[in-house]
């Protein structure tokens, strides 16, 4: 694959985001600066890069897809207020698979782990407002 400007901005634009981005968030990024790059072109190259091990998806919520530069082995959680993306230390993988009963169907090789619930920042600001009005 021809490593063009356009990925080059791409690519970029989810590192600077540094936030696990969706399409919607680097074409935005990318148009600051570059307002003729079309949406078909950001998602194209989104999808190039996972392609080849440069950004990885990280699967979709909330119903958009988000994209992480961090292409290490890591899980994510998802808070269910603001619908951020955290990056969570640790692999769980391992202890995943372990608790699998073992399945004639399937070879499982790996897995993704995603947390959900609610992040300390929305639980604070949650609790700043009932001590507001209490």
């Amino acid at each position: 694959m021809r490593n063009t400007i356009q990925k080059k901005l791409v690519y970029a634009a989810v590192c600077d985001l540094n936030m696990h981005a969706t399409a919607e968030q680097v074409f935005s990024h990318v148009t600051l600066t570059h307002p003729t790059v079309s949406k078909a072109t950001i998602y194209r190259n989104l999808h190039q890069l996972t392609e080849t091990g440069e950004l990885i998806n990280i699967g979709t919520f909330h119903g958009a897809a988000h994209y992480d530069h961090n292409c290490h082995k890591h899980h994510h959680f998802v808070c269910e207020k603001c619908r951020c993306v955290h990056d969570v230390q640790g692999d769980y993988s391992n202890a995943v698979l372990q608790s699998l009963n073992p399945s004639t169907e399937f070879d499982i090789t790996d897995c993704n782990v995603t947390f959900t619930g609610i992040c300390k920042t929305c639980e604070k600001s949650t609790l700043d407002r009932s001590d507001a009005r209490g």
